[in-house]
């Protein structure tokens, strides 16, 4: 807990059993609330080293595919109670110690309500061992992702975000993709409802054992987010030329509206 705040951090697990205690073992523990894993039907270990190191675990079964999974651990995780919910992949790429940093950017006063946590924006994602095409590619759809959105970010890709619990709360996140392009399709309805996104630096360190996409699927999720970058690209400007506000702006509004009525 944090401010009084409670914070779960989920993670969508498949074929982790060789990284997922490494992972779980950096959690600060003396501030997270609960940590949940999310098994994708994976044909490993995975469950049994979770229920081994006794964290909260679920199957699913079928599998969901990322996104459908995704969107388990984030259920879980507002089911659990909390009011800021971690997504953390436990393929041991992202440092779980930055748990409170993330958790705190969202105690802002509501100025923010998802935080990214950047591989590229400080030192180290090539030596830390990201692939080459891998950086460009991120670096390429990063830059057109920023101009369309209108936001400033240095990576939308990764898979270590902070939700705060009224953003997930307020879109309709089991209406989103079940495919890899889940996390930017969420990220761009907070972007289109008027939310406050935010990012930190954070290493990364690409093993043997961390899972990683094929060039055929990152070859699609690149396409999709381009897709629905260039949609939100004219939205914006169809709702700058209508003058609509967005929804948040107008809920608050109205709140404020309610308020001075009564």
């Amino acid at each position: 807990m944090l401010q009084g705040k409670k914070i779960a951090v989920v993670m969508p697990g498949y074929f982790a059993e060789k990284t997922l205690e490494k992972t779980v073992n950096e959690i600060p523990k003396d501030l997270v609330d609960a940590i949940i894993l999310s098994d994708d039907c994976s044909k490993d270990d995975t469950v049994a080293v979770a229920k081994k190191i006794g964290i909260e675990v679920h199957v699913n079964n079928p599998n969901l595919g990322y996104g459908g999974n995704v969107k388990q651990c984030l259920q879980y995780g507002l089911d659990s109670g909390a009011d800021i919910i971690v997504l953390l992949h436990p393929d041991y790429q992202y440092s779980p110690k930055l748990i409170p940093a993330m958790a705190g950017m969202l105690l802002l006063d509501c100025t923010y309500d998802l935080v990214l946590a950047s591989r590229t924006s400080g030192r180290g994602a090539l030596s830390g061992g990201m692939p080459v095409w891998k950086y460009l590619a991120n670096w390429f759809i990063t830059n057109y992702m920023d101009f369309c959105l209108g936001r400033r970010h240095t990576e939308y890709h990764t898979g270590y975000r902070a939700y705060s619990r009224r953003l997930l709360e307020s879109i309709d996140f089991h209406g989103l993709s079940d495919d890899f392009i889940f996390d930017n399709n969420l990220l761009v309805a907070a972007v289109d409802h008027g939310y406050g996104t935010c990012e930190i630096t954070c290493p990364t360190r690409y093993e043997e054992d961390s899972s990683s996409i094929s060039f055929k699927k990152a070859l699609k999720y690149g396409i999709l987010c381009m897709v629905i970058a260039t949609k939100q690209f004219f939205r914006r400007w169809e709702r700058k030329l209508s003058g609509e506000e967005p929804r948040l702006l107008q809920q608050q509004r109205e709140e404020e509206a309610r308020k001075a009525e009564s």
